[in-house]
């Protein structure tokens, strides 16, 4: 599922809507809250076409720094921890075998990729200190209610644990873990 929304996060081309469609597909037996923020953005963006979905894109993620996709920003702003966060985040594609592009490290798309990578208990730790977090902070800047991909955030955020579901998972014990599903 993770994987499924992080390909959408890609700056839309000719393989959006096919993208659109696998990522419907993976999130069918997903948990009810993420599929239907989900199926609100894909009703929002069905009839648009590259153009109209690369300019509402640009003008979602890359004008607005409020709701920028580089995890690290959103967490460490320009602060020189942003710079150890990018370096272990490249390491960190690197040892899942996720491939970089143009994107920095820790853009959304690449977080969220290596994540349904991890181990189930390591990935809950990452998602919860540092994807949940960044993903709240995009959805808070996001000033467009009607936003298609505000319901996307909101997809992605549905499928992360908070860092408070972390620590009363902990205080709980070992016995009360979770089975996790990318």
């Amino acid at each position: 599922m993770r994987e499924a929304l992080a390909a959408l996060l890609a700056y839309p081309d000719g393989t959006f809507h096919e993208r659109l469609a696998a990522c419907a597909r993976a999130l069918a037996a997903g948990p009810v809250e993420a599929a239907s923020a989900f199926e609100s953005f894909r009703s929002l963006v069905a009839g648009k076409d590259v153009r109209e979905l690369s300019e509402l894109y640009t003008r979602t993620f890359d004008m607005n720094p409020a709701c920028s996709l580089e995890v690290g920003w959103h967490l460490f702003g320009e602060q020189y921890e942003r710079g150890a966060f990018l370096v272990r985040m490249r390491g960190l594609l690197r040892g899942l075998a996720i491939p970089e592009d143009h994107e920095l490290p820790d853009h959304l798309s690449h977080a969220l990729a290596a994540a349904s990578r991890m181990r189930a208990e390591e990935a809950r730790r990452f998602e919860a200190e540092s994807l949940s977090p960044a993903v709240r902070k995009m959805l808070g800047g996001m000033a467009e209610e009607s936003n298609p991909y505000r319901h996307l955030l909101r997809a992605i955020a549905a499928l992360l644990p908070r860092s408070a579901d972390l620590s009363a998972a902990a205080a709980a014990g070992p016995g009360s873990r979770h089975r996790r599903t990318a």
